[in-house]
């Protein structure tokens, strides 16, 4: 019931800016600039895990994009999909643009913790991979979400945990669900998309997953809504595996 209701207010009654507070619009022009993929790029968390996928950010995750992300997530403003989906699908674009064209995209959400998802009334994550799949496929970009892994053991809320915490905490936590593995089919490209990322010890962990559950599907690559700014391989020097792996 909480979902429908968040649903029903975000359309009915008057909000301001996400981003700014300025009056009566979802995103002012300005705030939704700060979303449109402009500044995508390839991201690194420093030291980056074993495992860990190349990564597309569409945007960095400060001022007006970090209140979008958590509006969405933590406060329920259920039609800021539309664009954080947006901007999502400019990342999946840059981490398949080497892929083969025609090929199936399949677009595998990072999964919640059940008493999140009780907590906030939604599914922040998944909801933001549907509408970037739906945008995708609006520009003719063969596309869908294929929901499939889960956590399969507790885990602590990563909230103040430094990255080899992080890494400790979510090791062997994610699975594929019973039947998931025939929504991968062989030569489908697979995309792990979140809202944000940090450290990158969830997007480690989720690939993991993907890989020991099928070899015939491969991991294409993550993207993500938004990123640290440091976290931005243009934006510091970088080893040249950092280099090649970006290319």
């Amino acid at each position: 019931m909480r979902g429908w209701w968040q649903e029903l207010a975000g359309l009915v009654l008057p909000v301001d800016c996400t981003g700014c507070g300025a009056a009566r619009v979802l995103l002012c022009a300005g705030c939704a600039q700060a979303l449109s993929g402009a500044a995508a790029g390839c991201v690194r968390p420093s030291p980056g895990p074993a495992g860990l996928p190349v990564v597309y950010a569409a945007a960095v995750y400060e001022e007006a994009v970090r209140e979008a992300v958590l509006a969405h997530k933590e406060r329920g403003v259920l039609p800021l999909a539309g664009p954080l989906g947006a901007a999502l699908a400019v990342a999946v674009r840059a981490a398949v643009r080497a892929g083969g064209a025609g090929q199936e995209l399949v677009l595998v959400p990072v999964p919640s913790a059940r008493r999140q998802v009780r907590a906030r009334g939604h599914d922040p994550v998944r909801r933001i991979a549907l509408a970037a799949a739906g945008r995708l496929r609006r520009a003719g970009v063969p596309a869908r979400v294929a929901a499939v892994l889960r956590h399969v053991r507790p885990v602590a809320d990563q909230a103040g945990l430094r990255a080899r915490e992080r890494r400790e905490n979510l090791a062997g936590a994610l699975g594929v669900r019973p039947g998931g593995v025939v929504r991968l089919p062989p030569g489908a490209r697979i995309v792990l998309v979140d809202d944000v990322i940090t450290t990158g010890a969830t997007l480690a962990e989720a690939a993991r997953a993907l890989r020991a559950a099928t070899a015939a599907a491969a991991v294409a690559g993550a993207a993500v809504v938004a990123a640290p700014p440091g976290s931005f391989v243009r934006n510091r020097s970088t080893t040249r595996t950092e280099q090649r792996s970006c290319e």
